[in-house]
């Protein structure tokens, strides 16, 4: 059994306690490996999964794509007739005097009210001919936007999947911490108790019993500062992942997935990492609202036909029906100067967003030499920390052995038995960082995906929302029902 590859006895630090927490790791790890991932993340595959899938912040952004995606039928209506009938009705009221026979004394009057209202209906079809390729130019603006919203979303997909790689180590490294600093109380407790019997006979001065309770004391504040971080540790993998630790099973580092060397890392994340993409096609939709812009400069051509039915209008017309097709140009001479600011703003966002891909660009390499850098440190350090644990028990051993012989002091005892505790901390720091480190190698070149680590989970999907409205001419249900 590893945890981050090392050897199960790198965990078993010669005391009970710390036996039966490996153990309980050691079944946590079997239950994972012989069914199905429980619903509290046992693994730490099991444990990106949950967070994949249950993540607010994660589902808040998919739902932002979806956003984005409309879009595209949005720039695309521009291609399609705009259609709208028209209808009115209402009373009629008139009063008309006129004279009868030509005799002006003999004047009729005629008063005609809600008889025969009028009414009339209507049918408009306008349809754009050429506006500068602005609806073409819109779509593609539209299309580039979606794109960077997917790139957006992979970045908080490796975002989450490293935070919930972390806190899972975390909470195993914290986890060890506390049962090291457990051990170690018990050890000093009966280092105390031995310090008084050898007082009590004589053999010791009330200094070494003095000590010896400092030495405890230091111990379980030690002890406490240990157990306050696992606390905190255990409510951020809650928050993160979204289901209490409970058996949790040691962590492997991913060295499989990663590339065999830094130059072919780099060369990796200059092409796949998310940030380096989005950015690319933050480029790329700006050089596209240039040619919006530029679009308002050329003609507009519209055609529009119409059929209108009226009827009791007027006393002498009782009905009509007028139907007309008419096509209309309208060439932009000067509009204030607005469109022409708009051109050279949109040329400087170019410009800027450019600017913008370059560092972006800087940064990811310099992410990947960091955590590689990190990662080939971390394994040497596993390696240094092996070998200190080792060298300190064998001190320890032998300082003993001297202290029975009168060679040595309590307190050289004491001494090295901190010196123990210091290098079995610092060999569980290690273990962490050398599997954080591999994770974070990944997440830098593009790769900490759910695809690239085979983990088992339905990966989402973008496009099939996407591709469930790019073409929808009507209907106000979005795809899920709502």
């Amino acid at each position: 059994m590893r945890l981050g590859g090392w050897k199960k006895d790198d965990w078993i630090l010669g005391m009970r306690g710390t036996k039966v927490f490996a153990g309980a790791a050691a079944s946590a790890l079997l239950i994972a490996l012989l069914g199905p991932v429980p619903a509290l993340a046992d693994t730490i595959e099991a444990a990106l999964v949950r967070a994949y899938q249950t993540n607010p912040q994660l589902n808040s952004q998919r739902a932002q794509v979806r956003v984005t995606d409309e879009n595209v039928p949005q720039a695309l209506s521009g291609y399609r007739p705009k259609v709208a009938i028209t209808a009115s009705a209402g009373v009629q009221y008139t009063d008309n005097l006129s004279t009868a026979g030509g005799n002006a004394k003999d004047v009729v009057r005629t008063i005609t009210h809600g008889v025969n209202p009028p009414r009339s209906a209507g049918l408009t079809v306008t349809q754009t001919l050429f506006n500068g390729q602005q609806t073409a130019n819109k779509t593609r603006v539209a299309e580039g936007q979606v794109s960077g919203a997917r790139e957006a979303l992979r970045v908080l997909e490796q975002t989450v999947l490293l935070s919930a790689a972390t806190i899972y180590m975390d909470f195993l490294r914290d986890s060890a911490n506390v049962e090291v600093q457990r051990s170690n109380v018990r050890v000093l407790e009966q280092t105390l108790k031995q310090t008084k019997d050898r007082f009590n006979v004589g053999e010791v001065t009330r200094t070494d019993v003095a000590q010896s309770e400092a030495q405890l004391a230091a111990g379980k504040t030690q002890l406490l500062t240990a157990e306050s971080n696992l606390t905190t540790t255990r409510a951020n993998f809650r928050r993160i992942i979204g289901s209490e630790p409970t058996a949790l099973a040691p962590g492997s580092p991913v060295d499989r997935y990663l590339p065999s060397t830094l130059p072919s890392a780099v060369e990796l994340a200059l092409t796949e990492n998310p940030n380096v993409t989005s950015a690319m096609f933050g480029v790329d939709v700006s050089f596209l609202q240039i040619k919006v812009a530029e679009g308002a400069l050329f003609p507009t051509v519209t055609l529009q036909a119409s059929a209108t039915h009226n009827a009791e209008q007027t006393l002498i017309a009782q009905r009509s029906f007028v139907g007309a097709a008419v096509a209309q140009v309208s060439i932009p001479i000067y509009q204030g100067g607005s469109e022409y600011s708009l051109i050279r703003q949109s040329k400087e966002t170019l410009a800027q967003q450019r600017l913008a891909l370059e560092q972006t660009r800087d940064q990811a390499r310099a992410n990947v030499v960091q955590a590689w850098g990190q990662l080939e440190a971390g394994k040497a350090q596993v390696q240094s920390a092996q070998a200190q644990v080792t060298a300190s028990e064998i001190a320890l051993n032998g300082v003993r052995e001297e202290a029975k012989a009168g060679q040595r002091t309590t307190l050289d005892v004491l001494n090295a038995q901190q010196a123990l505790v210091n290098a079995r901390v610092a060999l569980i720091t290690a273990q962490h960082d050398r599997v954080v480190a591999s994770y974070s190698v990944l997440n830098a070149v593009g790769r900490l995906s759910p695809t690239v680590m085979n983990l088992p989970t339905e990966v989402y999907d973008p496009s099939v929302h996407y591709q469930q409205v790019r073409d929808s001419w009507v209907g106000v249900r979005t795809p899920s029902g709502q």
